[in-house]
């Protein structure tokens, strides 16, 4: 691995970490900031690079780093009724990644993005069931529909700013 690519790796971790505890509470699941972070760095650096940086995040909070939703962090946070959601976001960083490798159009884009967060939804939502008890309807409530109208928001926020900062990191010959 090159050195840029350490350093951008290490880059979008840091980001994560500074992003991700900022919460607002709505529910028993909170809105953060993760995912944008993830939409945008999929157009900077790449699937693989966000994956890494990803791991990094997460194990940085699995060992005790306040980097989770409302600066938490721990095992305990990470198998938790809200935990598949933290693991729930490699399968936006895999398809939106793949999406975005395999074809140069936008709307295919976003359409990787937008099922990667529905299965991130569905396996949080089950992961919910499992760890809070209810039904899937009553978790769907809680687990998804507060959250579509802003996700989507974040979808289109991140591919215009990933997109216009991958653009000027080109032209300025340092990007991907």
């Amino acid at each position: 691995m090159k050195t840029k690519d350490i350093t951008q790796i290490a880059l979008v971790a840091a980001i994560m970490c500074v992003c991700g505890p900022i919460s607002l509470n709505i529910g028993p699941i909170p809105v953060t900031l993760t995912n944008l972070v993830i939409y945008i760095a999929l157009y900077i650096t790449g699937m693989k690079k966000t994956l890494i940086s990803y791991i990094i995040y997460y194990l940085l909070g699995l060992v005790g780093l306040p980097v989770f939703s409302n600066y938490g962090s721990g095992i305990a946070k990470a198998v938790g009724p809200t935990g598949g959601f933290l693991a729930g976001f490699i399968f936006v960083i895999l398809i939106g990644g793949i999406m975005m490798e395999k074809t140069k159009l936008r709307l295919l884009h976003l359409l990787g993005l937008v099922v990667g967060t529905w299965i991130l939804y569905l396996f949080g939502t089950l992961w919910y069931v499992r760890g809070a008890g209810g039904s899937f309807a009553a978790a769907f409530g809680v687990c998804v529909a507060p959250f579509i109208l802003v996700d989507t928001v974040k979808m289109l926020i991140g591919m215009a700013v990933g997109l216009a900062v991958k653009l000027r990191l080109k032209k300025a010959q340092i990007g991907a």
